[in-house]
């Protein structure tokens, strides 16, 4: 706990800003990363395999504010740490995995312009990563930039690209940035990265600019990150791995049933194309809802084929589980987890500040009891609404130092949890509402 203390001012503030909002933060994830140690530790399997030229996908589901996207952020950590190029998007009804209007074009284009590196975490790294290949190629000798060796070596080291479909196309272009890079010609170099970014809408643009007579369109969306994996696996990278979360959308907001069925054959052959072994240093991420996935008339389910290859393990009861499936389901915080978080919070919020923590043990299991009394357990089951409520309560105290906890949650809360032995009912037992009384 003591190294809690040592946060960065940056990291802390965008911690508490984001929770206090209800969204997740970009940065300092690993400093209130609690639980899912089994859905993480399948996450990492899954990156091993890729490393390995294989592939993965997963669809990581759960109810609202059950840490989806929490846990999505943190795998995308976990893969940049081990070399991984990452891809992230959230799913709208602009951006969609089939469309006919551009809107699977502009999906690819937020993909690509929120591709992540080590070196570039907050994404835009699709330049400085093509910038490194072409540099990895020249050696260190500034000369072989402007040789035709180069073009040769190009083509010899992108040979498998050239096996995939669009890869042709893809190649060339890329040789058209080395060009321009090597001449120091800009508007050459960015006229590629909009073709690689799908910013070209037609075909006779691309080919004043570019000389390729060809463009990404929607329905490339699948081929190109096939070939954007296999690329930076040749540049050095360990694989790419793609996360899209708020699938929900496709099945609670997408009301024409044929274009969410042209979505969902879409998801169909990218797990077909995974589980098969047909691609290779690539993986996908999807984070939704449960009606997202099992809802027979609007979800994934109502897509026999999906329904088949998603379906739960039949041997998977009575607590037990299987990692291996595609889908992993993000069960709630137990409720030692849920303190452990709000403990980590509480320090975070003390950093740097000269008041230090402002709430102790004992005021955490008073916030708990407060919230299983006033709110219901149910909301323990979305730890997105008790770390909000959490982190206003921090705001406030910190903000008006007169206001005591016990001001704020009444005082039978804080005066039940401050007596030992005041409740006959045995620790760590299930209540008659199914909540687990919590004490320590």
């Amino acid at each position: 706990m003591s190294d809690l203390t040592q946060i960065k001012t940056r990291e802390r503030s965008a911690i508490l800003r984001s929770l206090a909002a209800g969204v997740v933060p970009k940065i300092g994830l690993h400093w209130i990363q609690v639980g899912r140690k089994r859905e993480l530790e399948a996450l990492i399997a899954d990156l091993m395999l890729i490393e390995d030229g294989g592939a993965a996908v997963r669809f990581a589901v759960g109810p609202f504010g059950s840490g989806k996207t929490f846990f999505l952020n943190l795998v995308r950590t976990v893969a940049i740490e081990r070399k991984f190029v990452v891809l992230n998007a959230d799913m709208t009804l602009d951006r969609r995995l089939y469309s006919t209007g551009g809107h699977a074009r502009a999906l690819y284009t937020e993909l690509i312009q929120n591709m992540s590196t080590r070196t570039r975490p907050e994404g835009g790294a699709m330049p400085g990563l093509v910038e490194r290949f072409v540099a990895d190629l020249a050696r260190g000798d500034s000369a072989a930039l402007k040789s035709t060796a180069m073009e040769e070596e190009i083509s010899s080291r992108l040979r498998p690209l050239l096996e995939l479909t669009h890869g042709s196309n893809f190649v060339r272009v890329l040789a058209r940035y080395v060009e321009g890079f090597c001449t120091h010609n800009d508007p050459l170099t960015q006229a590629a990265i909009r073709w690689l970014r799908a910013e070209y809408s037609t075909k006779t643009e691309a080919r004043e600019d570019l000389g390729v007579r060809d463009i990404i369109q929607d329905s490339q969306l699948f081929d190109m990150l096939r070939v954007w994996g296999k690329f930076v696996s040749i540049a050095g990278y360990s694989g790419l791995l793609v996360n899209l979360d708020e699938m929900v959308v496709l099945s609670e907001r997408l009301n024409n049933s044929a274009s969410r069925e042209k979505n969902y054959e879409v998801l169909l052959q990218i797990l077909n194309a995974c589980l098969q072994g047909n691609i290779s240093n690539i993986g996908f991420c999807f984070a939704g809802t449960d009606s997202f996935l099992s809802d027979r008339r609007r979800g994934l389910f109502s897509y026999e084929a999906l329904a088949t290859r998603l379906a739960d393990n039949t041997f998977a009861l009575d607590g037990c589980t299987d990692m291996n499936s595609p889908v992993i389901r993000l069960e709630p915080l137990v409720l030692e987890d849920l303190y452990v978080l709000l403990e980590r919070i509480s320090v975070i919020h003390g950093a740097n500040q000269t008041r230090g923590t402002l709430i102790g043990h004992d005021g955490i299991v008073s916030f708990m009891t407060y919230c299983e009394r006033r709110l219901g357990a149910q909301h323990f089951l979305t730890p997105r609404d008790t770390v909000k409520q959490f982190v206003g309560l921090l705001n406030v105290m910190e903000q008006n130092p007169n206001v005591s906890l016990g001001n704020l949650l009444g005082d039978d809360a804080v005066d039940e949890t401050s007596t030992s032995g005041g409740d006959d009912s045995p620790l760590n037992e299930p209540g008659e509402d199914g909540l687990t009384r919590f004490r320590l």
